[in-house]
Protein backbone atom coordinates (compact mmCIF):
# COMPACT_ATOMS: atom_id res chain seq x y z
CA UNK A 1 0.00 0.00 0.00
CA UNK A 2 1.22 3.49 -0.83
CA UNK A 3 1.18 6.05 1.99
CA UNK A 4 1.44 9.84 1.69
CA UNK A 5 1.86 11.93 4.82
CA UNK A 6 3.48 14.99 6.35
CA UNK A 7 5.88 13.86 9.04
CA UNK A 8 8.85 14.69 11.27
CA UNK A 9 11.97 12.52 11.39
CA UNK A 10 12.52 11.62 15.03
CA UNK A 11 15.22 8.98 14.49
CA UNK A 12 17.71 8.13 11.73
CA UNK A 13 20.16 5.25 11.55
CA UNK A 14 22.49 3.71 9.00
CA UNK A 15 21.33 0.55 7.26
CA UNK A 16 23.74 -1.38 5.10
CA UNK A 17 26.37 0.37 3.03
CA UNK A 18 24.36 3.16 1.50
CA UNK A 19 20.90 3.23 3.11
CA UNK A 20 19.24 4.75 6.14
CA UNK A 21 16.21 3.82 8.20
CA UNK A 22 14.23 6.75 9.55
CA UNK A 23 11.42 6.79 12.09
CA UNK A 24 8.68 9.20 11.11
CA UNK A 25 6.18 10.81 13.45
CA UNK A 26 3.31 11.35 11.05
CA UNK A 27 0.69 14.10 11.14
CA UNK A 28 -1.77 11.44 12.26
CA UNK A 29 0.38 10.93 15.33
CA UNK A 30 1.65 7.43 14.56
CA UNK A 31 5.21 6.21 14.06
CA UNK A 32 6.41 4.67 10.82
CA UNK A 33 9.77 3.14 9.97
CA UNK A 34 10.93 3.85 6.41
CA UNK A 35 14.01 2.75 4.47
CA UNK A 36 15.57 5.49 2.37
CA UNK A 37 17.73 3.66 -0.15
CA UNK A 38 20.97 5.31 -1.18
CA UNK A 39 20.56 8.09 1.39
CA UNK A 40 24.23 7.86 2.45
CA UNK A 41 25.54 8.28 -1.07
CA UNK A 42 27.02 11.67 -1.96
CA UNK A 43 24.70 12.36 -4.89
CA UNK A 44 21.55 10.87 -3.42
CA UNK A 45 18.45 12.91 -4.17
CA UNK A 46 16.95 11.63 -0.92
CA UNK A 47 19.94 12.15 1.36
CA UNK A 48 18.60 15.36 2.88
CA UNK A 49 15.28 13.61 3.63
CA UNK A 50 17.07 11.30 6.07
CA UNK A 51 18.30 14.08 8.39
CA UNK A 52 16.97 14.13 11.98
CA UNK A 53 14.36 16.79 12.80
CA UNK A 54 13.44 17.31 9.12
CA UNK A 55 9.79 18.10 8.47
CA UNK A 56 8.43 17.15 5.10
CA UNK A 57 6.05 15.18 2.92
CA UNK A 58 6.88 11.50 2.58
CA UNK A 59 5.47 9.01 0.10
CA UNK A 60 6.36 5.41 0.87
CA UNK A 61 5.25 1.89 0.11
CA UNK A 62 4.58 -0.61 2.87
CA UNK A 63 3.23 -4.13 2.61
CA UNK A 64 -0.07 -5.13 4.16
CA UNK A 65 1.59 -6.91 7.07
CA UNK A 66 3.18 -3.69 8.28
CA UNK A 67 6.89 -3.47 9.05
CA UNK A 68 9.29 -1.10 7.34
CA UNK A 69 8.22 0.99 4.39
CA UNK A 70 10.35 2.05 1.44
CA UNK A 71 10.52 5.70 0.43
CA UNK A 72 9.24 6.46 -3.07
CA UNK A 73 9.40 10.23 -2.97
CA UNK A 74 9.65 13.09 -0.51
CA UNK A 75 9.71 16.86 -0.28
CA UNK A 76 11.34 18.90 2.50
CA UNK A 77 9.00 21.50 3.99
CA UNK A 78 11.34 22.64 6.79
CA UNK A 79 14.88 21.30 7.14
CA UNK A 80 15.30 22.68 10.69
CA UNK A 81 19.01 22.82 9.95
CA UNK A 82 19.88 24.92 13.01
CA UNK A 83 18.77 22.03 15.21
CA UNK A 84 21.60 19.97 13.74
CA UNK A 85 24.23 22.69 13.36
CA UNK A 86 24.22 24.20 16.86
CA UNK A 87 25.27 21.84 19.63
CA UNK A 88 22.89 23.15 22.30
CA UNK A 89 19.90 23.04 19.96
CA UNK A 90 20.90 19.58 18.69
CA UNK A 91 21.01 18.32 22.27
CA UNK A 92 17.57 19.68 23.19
CA UNK A 93 15.98 18.63 19.89
CA UNK A 94 17.41 15.11 20.29
CA UNK A 95 15.94 14.97 23.78
CA UNK A 96 12.48 16.02 22.60
CA UNK A 97 12.60 13.55 19.71
CA UNK A 98 13.70 10.68 21.95
CA UNK A 99 11.07 11.54 24.55
CA UNK A 100 8.35 11.47 21.89
CA UNK A 101 9.70 8.24 20.42
CA UNK A 102 9.92 6.41 23.74
CA UNK A 103 6.57 7.51 25.14
CA UNK A 104 4.56 6.82 21.99
CA UNK A 105 3.95 3.11 21.43
CA UNK A 106 4.23 1.64 17.93
CA UNK A 107 0.50 0.88 17.76
CA UNK A 108 -0.63 4.28 19.06
CA UNK A 109 -1.76 7.33 17.13
CA UNK A 110 -1.69 10.75 18.77
CA UNK A 111 -1.99 13.83 16.51
CA UNK A 112 -1.50 16.06 19.56
CA UNK A 113 1.98 14.64 20.15
CA UNK A 114 2.83 15.38 16.51
CA UNK A 115 1.56 18.96 16.73
CA UNK A 116 3.46 19.63 19.94
CA UNK A 117 6.76 18.19 18.70
CA UNK A 118 6.45 20.14 15.45
CA UNK A 119 5.83 23.33 17.46
CA UNK A 120 8.72 22.43 19.76
CA UNK A 121 11.16 22.22 16.85
CA UNK A 122 9.78 25.40 15.29
CA UNK A 123 10.23 27.32 18.55
CA UNK A 124 13.84 26.13 18.90
CA UNK A 125 14.52 26.97 15.26
CA UNK A 126 13.19 30.50 15.97
CA UNK A 127 15.81 30.82 18.74
CA UNK A 128 13.41 30.66 21.68
CA UNK A 129 15.07 29.40 24.86
CA UNK A 130 15.48 25.65 24.21
CA UNK A 131 15.40 24.77 27.91
CA UNK A 132 12.06 26.49 28.41
CA UNK A 133 10.71 24.96 25.19
CA UNK A 134 11.80 21.47 26.24
CA UNK A 135 10.22 21.80 29.69
CA UNK A 136 6.95 22.88 28.12
CA UNK A 137 7.12 19.85 25.83
CA UNK A 138 7.78 17.65 28.88
CA UNK A 139 4.59 18.98 30.47
CA UNK A 140 2.62 18.10 27.34
CA UNK A 141 4.06 14.56 27.46
CA UNK A 142 3.05 14.23 31.11
CA UNK A 143 -0.47 15.48 30.42
CA UNK A 144 -0.83 13.12 27.47
CA UNK A 145 0.21 10.22 29.73
CA UNK A 146 -2.47 11.15 32.27
CA UNK A 147 -0.20 12.72 34.89
CA UNK A 148 -1.45 16.30 34.81
CA UNK A 149 -0.27 17.84 38.11
CA UNK A 150 -2.69 19.88 40.20
CA UNK A 151 -0.99 23.23 40.68
CA UNK A 152 -3.74 25.70 41.56
CA UNK A 153 -4.62 24.33 44.99
CA UNK A 154 -3.27 21.91 47.58
CA UNK A 155 -3.87 18.29 46.55
CA UNK A 156 -4.51 17.38 50.18
CA UNK A 157 -6.77 20.11 51.60
CA UNK A 158 -7.56 22.15 48.46
CA UNK A 159 -6.24 25.35 50.02
CA UNK A 160 -5.23 28.01 47.52
CA UNK A 161 -3.01 29.82 50.01
CA UNK A 162 0.74 29.46 49.44
CA UNK A 163 3.60 28.96 49.73
CA UNK A 164 3.49 25.59 48.00
CA UNK A 165 5.75 22.61 47.48
CA UNK A 166 5.52 20.14 44.60
CA UNK A 167 4.71 16.56 45.56
CA UNK A 168 5.35 14.55 42.39
CA UNK A 169 4.05 11.34 43.95
CA UNK A 170 1.03 13.15 45.36
CA UNK A 171 0.06 14.56 42.00
CA UNK A 172 0.47 18.27 42.63
CA UNK A 173 1.28 20.95 45.17
CA UNK A 174 1.00 20.87 48.93
CA UNK A 175 0.33 23.95 51.06
CA UNK A 176 2.36 24.90 54.11
CA UNK A 177 0.07 22.94 56.46
CA UNK A 178 0.25 19.78 54.35
CA UNK A 179 3.92 19.74 53.32
CA UNK A 180 4.69 17.21 56.02
CA UNK A 181 2.78 14.61 54.02
CA UNK A 182 5.65 14.35 51.56
CA UNK A 183 9.18 14.79 52.92
CA UNK A 184 10.50 14.80 49.34
CA UNK A 185 8.28 17.65 48.17
CA UNK A 186 10.14 20.44 46.35
CA UNK A 187 9.62 23.98 47.63
CA UNK A 188 8.56 26.32 44.83
CA UNK A 189 9.01 30.05 44.57
CA UNK A 190 6.05 32.07 43.34
CA UNK A 191 7.84 32.65 40.04
CA UNK A 192 8.52 28.96 39.39
CA UNK A 193 4.95 28.02 40.29
CA UNK A 194 3.59 30.61 37.86
CA UNK A 195 5.73 29.12 35.09
CA UNK A 196 4.56 25.57 35.83
CA UNK A 197 0.94 26.74 35.84
CA UNK A 198 1.53 28.43 32.50
CA UNK A 199 3.00 25.20 31.12
CA UNK A 200 -0.14 23.29 32.10
CA UNK A 201 -2.45 25.59 30.20
CA UNK A 202 -0.30 26.61 27.23
CA UNK A 203 -0.24 24.87 23.87
CA UNK A 204 3.28 24.89 22.43
CA UNK A 205 1.90 26.35 19.21
CA UNK A 206 1.03 29.54 21.13
CA UNK A 207 4.37 29.98 22.86
CA UNK A 208 5.78 33.49 22.66
CA UNK A 209 9.15 34.71 23.85
CA UNK A 210 9.68 33.81 27.51
CA UNK A 211 12.64 35.06 29.51
CA UNK A 212 13.28 33.69 32.99
CA UNK A 213 15.88 34.30 35.64
CA UNK A 214 18.39 31.47 35.91
CA UNK A 215 17.22 30.69 39.45
CA UNK A 216 13.66 30.22 38.21
CA UNK A 217 14.83 28.06 35.31
CA UNK A 218 16.75 25.87 37.75
CA UNK A 219 13.64 25.43 39.91
CA UNK A 220 11.47 24.57 36.93
CA UNK A 221 14.04 22.05 35.68
CA UNK A 222 14.18 20.36 39.09
CA UNK A 223 10.38 20.19 39.27
CA UNK A 224 9.96 18.80 35.75
CA UNK A 225 12.69 16.23 36.30
CA UNK A 226 10.98 15.02 39.46
CA UNK A 227 7.62 14.73 37.70
CA UNK A 228 9.08 12.85 34.73
CA UNK A 229 11.16 10.49 36.86
CA UNK A 230 8.19 9.72 39.09
CA UNK A 231 5.59 9.14 36.40
CA UNK A 232 7.43 8.34 33.16
CA UNK A 233 10.67 6.86 34.48
CA UNK A 234 12.63 6.57 31.23
CA UNK A 235 16.40 6.43 30.97
CA UNK A 236 17.19 8.62 27.96
CA UNK A 237 20.66 8.95 26.43
CA UNK A 238 19.82 12.42 25.21
CA UNK A 239 18.97 13.62 28.72
CA UNK A 240 22.25 12.27 30.04
CA UNK A 241 24.04 14.29 27.37
CA UNK A 242 22.16 17.43 28.42
CA UNK A 243 23.28 16.84 31.99
CA UNK A 244 26.88 16.51 30.85
CA UNK A 245 26.54 19.79 28.97
CA UNK A 246 25.29 21.50 32.12
CA UNK A 247 28.28 20.25 34.07
CA UNK A 248 30.63 21.47 31.37
CA UNK A 249 29.07 24.94 31.36
CA UNK A 250 29.49 25.14 35.10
Amino acid sequence: MLYRTNAIIIRSMDYGEGNKIVTLLTEGGSKAGVIIRGAKKARSRHGSLAQPFTYGEFIFFRGGSGGLGTLNHGEIMASNHLLRERLELAAYASYAAELADRTLQDDEADPFMYSQLKACFEAMQEDKDPQIVSHLFEMKVLQRAGYDPQLNACVSCESEEGPFALSAGGGGVLCRRCMHRDPYAIRLSEGALKVLRLFRSLDLRRLGNVTLKQETKNEVKKAMRRLLDTHIGLQLKSRSFLDQMDKYEL
